[in-house]
């Protein structure tokens, strides 16, 4: 127990010794080196936390426009199928297109132009099971297109 108050008294007094000499004083003089040398910062460890803490930022920055860029694909992977989807396009040379754009079971030709975008027909429903090459859709992308063109 002696043993444990004279090592108690050697911490305090040793606290009171290092606490003096890191005390703000005015004289230089007064200063040790220790302290000077702990006061002021080391100017390489200083550059290399402001650059990281710049990289940093700059990530997160960079991850923040990534995720408002690519949302819709990131809610699609989620599971929610969307609902309206171009099936497929055709260029007619110019700047006349025609699409075969599909909205849950249903199948639409559309025809955009300089003028605008028009609806052509309505196609009959997508097969919910996928087809062979053997066989023929019941109505062709062609004889769609040579219906409406006909009825114009």
């Amino acid at each position: 127990m002696k043993n444990f108050k004279i090592r108690a008294a050697g911490l305090v007094s040793s606290f009171f010794i290092f606490d003096s000499a890191f005390a703000g004083t005015t004289n230089s003089a007064e200063a040790s080196p220790m302290a000077s040398a702990l006061s002021t910062p080391d100017i390489g460890v200083s550059v290399l936390r402001v650059t990281g803490a710049l990289a940093l930022v700059i990530g997160i920055f960079l991850a923040g426009v990534w995720l408002f860029r690519n949302w819709q694909r990131l809610a699609v992977r989620r599971g929610r199928a969307p609902k309206l989807n171009v099936l497929e396009m055709r260029s007619l040379g110019g700047r006349q297109t025609i699409y075969v754009v599909g909205y849950e079971q249903e199948r639409f030709l559309l025809a955009s132009s300089p003028a605008g975008v028009n609806f052509l027909t309505h196609l009959p429903a997508a097969a919910s099971e996928p087809e062979t090459e053997e066989a023929k859709p019941a109505v062709s992308f062609s004889n769609a297109l040579a219906q409406v063109l006909k009825g114009k």
